[in-house]
């Protein structure tokens, strides 16, 4: 039905199944080298958010098993819903994309900020910022929540923005037990034919989330991510202008970067990958 940056849906009697793959991508661009199992870290992960999350909002998984055998692994049989057009981001430390919108207007998303906040720092509390959500190749824009308003009404506004922050800091408090810091995430939600809202796609992975080591988050400077920030900062390094195509990753920093994705599914679940 549909191949997006990193997941392919297909169409299976009533039901969809969702694969992720091992593509990767930056700054929207889907990339040319795969990162070796990835699709499969981020099914893991997200099934087992999803069990932690459940009694928060429920989601669109019907069988992580009852998935043809070519995709097992890192395949979800789930609900077929229809899509809120709408990136819910959850930020509990300024970085990335927000902290380029802090400076240049104090505010992220509509949301004022204190003046004088620096990389890294943690907000007072988790902020929502949404944004638009573009087709493969196109730049996701932020938005206000008046916008949003404006989108679905304002009472599914507020139920978006108030399970995006529950997600957010549950999964917040659950990490950092765990050694890790949830910077920021991006959710997905759908609702089913009876207007039940969902929890869809990925939740609290490598792909949708910035984690940091606790133990050396030190603000005003870069923090070390167990995520794609790796190849971020290869291709800032080499000089790519982040517009398609995008460069072949070389050898060393698939493997960097690989390391980074299972190391942090071993660290939030307890579980070998």
């Amino acid at each position: 039905m549909h191949s997006g940056k990193v997941r392919d849906v297909y169409l299976d009697g009533d039901d969809l199944v969702l694969v992720a793959s091992d593509r990767i991508s930056i700054y929207d661009v889907v990339l040319p080298t795969p990162i070796p199992d990835k699709g499969a870290v981020l099914t893991r992960l997200s099934l087992w958010w999803f069990e932690q999350l459940a009694d928060i909002v429920p989601n669109h998984v019907l069988s992580a098993t009852d998935v043809p055998a070519e995709f097992a692994g890192r395949a979800i049989r789930c609900r077929r819903l229809d899509m809120v057009q709408v990136e819910c981001i959850a930020r509990g430390y300024l970085t990335g994309l927000g902290l380029k919108e802090y400076v240049r207007d104090g505010a992220v998303s509509g949301v004022t900020l204190p003046p004088g906040l620096v990389e890294a720092d943690r907000l007072e509390q988790p902020i929502f910022t949404p944004t638009t959500k573009e087709a493969v190749g196109v730049h996701d824009e932020f938005i206000t929540f008046d916008d949003v308003v404006e989108q679905v009404g304002k009472e599914q506004a507020e139920e978006l923005r108030d399970l995006t922050l529950r997600v957010y800091s549950r999964g917040r408090d659950i990490a950092a037990e765990r050694g890790i810091i949830v910077a920021d995430t991006k959710l997905e939600f759908g609702r089913t034919a009876d207007g039940t809202l969902m929890l869809a796609d990925e939740v609290l992975t490598p792909d949708s989330s910035r984690f940091w080591p606790l133990d050396e988050w030190v603000p005003g400077r870069t923090q070390f991510s167990f995520d794609k920030q790796s190849v971020r900062d290869w291709s800032r390094d080499a000089g790519w202008d982040q517009t398609a195509p995008g460069p072949e990753v070389p050898a060393d920093v698939v493997e960097r970067t690989r390391s980074r994705y299972v190391e942090v599914y071993e660290r939030l679940t307890g579980l070998s990958f």
